[in-house]
């Protein structure tokens, strides 16, 4: 049995024992002492490093696979053959990356000519196309919402037809008169949002060739531009940002309102599981809080059993009455009024990518203490192009 088994085992195990123990210490009020209370609270976070060790082995594994591809292309064409894969050109090319790695690594005094293939309108220098793809590889890593939604490359204005109303069938007598219904079209238009971050290294930094450079640089821009689009994606207001699923317009449908405004109950998981449309739920998920997961995961159905199901499958997410379930950051904690779990088919939230992301220096902005700043900026959208794919457990207003 391989190690992430035997963790995910060794974790199903602390969580089943966990649980045995609440029955157990339970007192005539359903009440635990605040002794047992403590126990119980060390073995759930038990079950919770088990988790993290599981994660934290998933990508050492990766790694070792990553690491263990082989150096060198295999000889797989004739002996003579003089058959060649055609070189890259462009921003693909290796001399542009080079380039562009050159470029950085000396403050931009360095430029050379090759650069002019990826000069952006605004100033700055386009990615170079493999840099592209790996920063592409960070947001998807980082970003909840670009893991479950659809994603869309636009050149301009993107527009996406709706069936708003469908003809109906209906009965007639032999002989009798056709009844026309019309079929109308709604649309939504997917356009583009600007978003940068920046970051200042210093000189000495940019010097160090042991230094994998672009590597950092890449994954300090994924990390920020990640964190803020999935904020968007989830809370954005459409003005100057992407429309949110949590938008009072265009966002998802309210399925329940809470009876309570601090607390969830397992009935109202099911009202919300069943308030969306079957064709819907057959790839639904929920998308959540952590610390309202937290809570979730201590709910009973009628039958006494937990709603929530640890994954016995490494890679899979955790699931909660059989529906897999998410958790990001920028999701609403349990609060009076307040939207607390999503649950629906993510893959009707589109986002669009505008262009290519770009690289510029921040000319001469940190001259003065050493450093040299840098901005990637990239222009995405977002919008959810079925509001009832999509439904939301609401808590009550007010106490």
């Amino acid at each position: 049995m391989s190690k992430i088994l035997e963790m995910i085992e060794k974790r199903n195990q602390a969580w089943e024992g966990a649980k045995a123990f609440v029955e157990s210490k339970r007192d005539k009020d359903g009440l635990l002492s605040t002794e047992d209370a403590a126990t119980y609270a060390a073995m759930e976070q038990k079950v919770k490093d088990y988790g993290a060790e599981i994660a934290r082995l998933q990508e050492m594994e990766a790694m070792e696979q990553e690491l263990a591809k082989p150096v060198n292309t295999p000889l797989t064409g004739k002996p003579m053959s003089t058959t060649e894969k055609p070189e890259k050109t462009g921003r693909a090319s290796e001399a542009y990356k080079q380039a562009m790695l050159t470029a950085l690594r000396t403050n931009f005094r360095q430029v050379s000519n090759v650069l002019s293939e990826g000069v952006d309108a605004n100033g700055g220098y386009l990615v170079p196309e493999e840099y592209d793809r790996r920063l592409i590889d960070i947001l998807d890593e980082e970003n909840v919402m670009r893991k479950l939604g659809t994603r869309i490359t636009t050149s301009g204005e993107h527009k996406i037809n709706i069936a708003a109303t469908k003809p109906a069938a209906a009965w007639i007598e032999e002989g009798g008169a056709l009844t026309f219904g019309d079929a109308t079209f709604d649309q939504i238009i997917l356009d583009a949002h600007k978003l940068h971050v920046a970051i200042k290294v210093t000189e000495e930094l940019l010097y160090d060739n042991a230094f994998n450079l672009e590597s950092y640089i890449m994954q300090q821009f994924g990390k920020a531009l990640a964190n803020a689009e999935e904020d968007a994606f989830i809370n954005g207001t459409g003005t100057g940002q992407p429309l949110g699923i949590l938008a009072a317009t265009g966002g998802a449908d309210v399925g329940v309102t809470a009876k309570s405004a601090t607390a969830i109950t397992a009935d109202e998981l099911i009202d919300l599981i069943y308030s969306l449309k079957r064709p819907y739920r057959k790839s639904a998920a929920f998308l959540l809080n952590d610390q309202t997961l937290a809570a979730i995961r201590k709910l009973k159905d009628n039958y006494g059993q937990y709603l929530w199901q640890p994954s016995l499958q490494a890679g899979e997410p955790d699931r909660i009455l059989g529906y897999a379930a998410y958790t990001s950051p920028y999701f609403p904690a349990v609060a009076a009024g307040k939207p607390a779990v999503a649950f629906g088919d993510f893959s009707y939230y589109n986002i669009g990518d505008r262009g290519t992301r770009s690289f510029a220096e921040l000319k001469e902005l940190f001259a003065g203490n050493g450093m040299v700043g840098f901005v990637a900026k990239e222009r995405v959208d977002g919008k959810l192009v079925l509001p009832e794919a999509i439904k939301l457990l609401k808590m009550k207003a007010g106490s």
